[in-house]
């Protein structure tokens, strides 16, 4: 890393709920909102900012951990924002607090953690598994 992160570092991931991330089984009854899975991938994808300027170029973070409540809906047309705040820094693992609000309200909030990794070594790591895989 060129830096350590630190606690109270943020990131930010701003969202328009649409079609490319509502729920699937939207129909006339049941309202088109934003998805759990969207919501936490924009979460991690927060987390992920917030880190950034101290990776080195052959560097990444992965999620290791999520949790998440999901608090409330979004419809269709709403713009949520995703924030997330490093809270805990151990090595290369960093834990984050994560929360999403829309115009009107908190609708997610949670832990998250990720690990800083070396990507030419993690990519040697899944050559040789995808070499067992294959036989």
């Amino acid at each position: 890393m060129k830096t350590i992160p630190r606690s109270g570092m943020t990131g930010e991931e701003r969202i328009t709920v649409d079609e490319s991330n509502r729920i699937v089984f939207a129909d006339d009854r049941m309202p088109a909102v934003l998805s759990t899975p969207w919501l936490v991938a924009h979460l991690e994808y927060a987390a992920r900012h917030a880190i950034a300027p101290c990776l080195e170029e052959h560097e990444r973070s992965v999620g290791t951990f999520i949790e998440v409540e999901h608090l409330g809906a979004s419809p269709e047309g709403a713009t949520v924002v995703c924030r997330a705040r490093v809270i805990h820094v151990d090595g290369p693992s960093v834990t984050f607090q994560v929360e999403a609000r829309d115009e009107v309200e908190l609708i997610a909030r949670g832990i998250h953690r990720r690990r800083v990794i070396d990507v030419d070594r993690f990519a040697r790591r899944l050559a040789r598994k995808r070499g067992r895989l294959q036989g």
